[in-house]
């Protein structure tokens, strides 16, 4: 398949469905990928707190990890696709199921479990009460995720010691998968849809903020400001890092589409095999009888 490979401002449809911002509601309406992420627990040393809780957390494969309060992260791309964390046992470790990444979730995505979304039905739910037990917890454990791809320079970054650290600005994927992040983060691609702007063009500056449960725990979300006064100009590495996020994203997808297709085909001869079995005991009860 022939994927675009340069980014080109004059063309912003073509842009916007590469940089998966084309199906945006603009009415009111393994990896070698540096991970970003929200560390919601505090790092303690033995007497004082090295890193507090709510900081942003860059792991660097094969690296250190990096933690600041705030970042300032150039957009390059976002993706959805949809994820389900499995409980392991005794036999079984704990695993993810994922699908592939897309440009919108509005179309049945293919997962390394030989489904399709992570077991989430098609269509629109219309009294998601009326389901069994089982099926609403299955719903509940299945996250929609919007996937960015971009830069990311850490405010004032530190270690795991909170030891200050010098840290250049870094390509990072990021899975965002709670539900007010999910929101959050997409308000500044949204915005910039309505604006006809592409992502790569501008800096979100990212702080979080702490919601407390029930049990009195905390967790913590994005607060994002996209500043649209300012069009950063593309230079050749940008090109080259848009075709390297772009390559990256087929090979998830062409990993995703072939666990896909080993774990169907092994449905299958399971199925196939069940059927042969209740033939033979059909064949048994008759010769009996």
């Amino acid at each position: 398949m022939t994927q675009l490979t340069t980014v080109d401002t004059n063309n912003y449809a073509a842009m916007a469905k590469a940089m998966g911002i084309a199906h945006e509601k603009t009415s009111s309406s393994s990896s070698s990928l540096a991970r970003l992420r929200i560390n919601h627990s505090p790092i303690i040393g033995s007497d004082k707190v090295l890193v507090k809780g709510g900081t942003y957390k860059l792991e660097i494969p094969d690296g250190p990890t990096h933690y600041a309060t705030s970042i300032k992260m150039r957009p390059f791309m976002q993706r959805f696709m949809h994820k389900r964390f499995v409980q392991g046992d005794a036999k079984n470790p704990n695993r993810y199921i994922k699908s592939v990444m897309a440009d919108t979730l509005d179309i049945d995505l293919k997962d390394n479990d030989g489904g399709f979304n992570c077991g989430k039905p098609a269509g629109y739910i219309k009294d998601f009460k009326a389901l069994p037990q089982a099926q609403q917890d299955l719903l509940k454990a299945i996250k929609r995720v919007r996937v960015v791809f971009g830069e990311v320079e850490l405010i004032d970054p530190k270690n795991e010691q909170g030891e200050s650290v010098k840290v250049d600005s870094t390509p990072f994927i990021w899975e965002v998968d709670n539900r007010d992040a999910f929101k959050e983060i997409g308000s500044s691609f949204t915005t910039l849809a309505k604006m006809q702007r592409l992502p790569i063009q501008h800096i979100i500056t990212a702080n979080t903020s702490e919601r407390k449960i029930p049990t009195g725990a905390s967790y913590y979300v994005p607060v994002a400001s996209l500043d649209v006064s300012k069009t950063i100009e593309l230079t050749d590495h940008d090109q080259a890092l848009f075709g390297d996020f772009m390559s990256w994203i087929d090979n998830y997808n062409n990993y995703i589409i072939n666990a896909w297709a080993e774990k169907a085909n092994s449905k299958m001869e399971d199925d196939d095999i069940n059927v042969v079995d209740d033939l033979v005991d059909i064949e048994i009860e008759e010769e009996v009888a």
